[in-house]
């Protein structure tokens, strides 16, 4: 089964959790509601991916985030594409102040209570990996 390594950050202002609807320019999971996310290239460290995909995607540089916590590693499948798995790295951020910028992958963002995410169309599991930091 191939394997592919991403982060999927969250960040909070407050009791919200921002989550963005992928647009129709990225290759995967267009349309869905999901973290943060993006590849880890070879031996890259986890962390500083989940930096870079934060300001890449919501415009935040790293006076503005602060990491609260760094989940257990997770292997997701998916149903749209059959052998294989993604294996998440979950980050935790605070983002103050909550200003967002998107960038061309996403198309909209909310800040949602924990208990909505299951209102949302969602990539595989996000409500497990956000579950996983809280």
């Amino acid at each position: 089964m191939r394997a592919t390594k991403i982060v999927t950050s969250f960040v909070t202002n407050g009791n919200r959790f921002l989550i963005l609807r992928r647009s129709n320019h990225v290759k995967t999971m267009k349309g869905l509601w999901g973290g943060i996310s993006g590849i880890i290239e070879g031996d890259e460290d986890p962390l500083e991916r989940a930096k870079i995909e934060i300001f890449e995607e919501i415009g935040a540089d790293s006076r503005r985030i602060r990491l609260l916590k760094a989940g257990e590693q997770m292997a997701i499948s998916s149903p749209q594409y059959l052998n294989h798995r993604w294996i998440v790295f979950p980050f935790l951020f605070s983002l103050e102040p909550p200003d967002i910028s998107l960038n061309w992958e996403n198309e909209a963002y909310r800040w949602i209570k924990p208990d909505e995410i299951h209102k949302y169309s969602t990539v595989p599991s996000l409500d497990l990996v956000l579950f996983n930091l809280l």
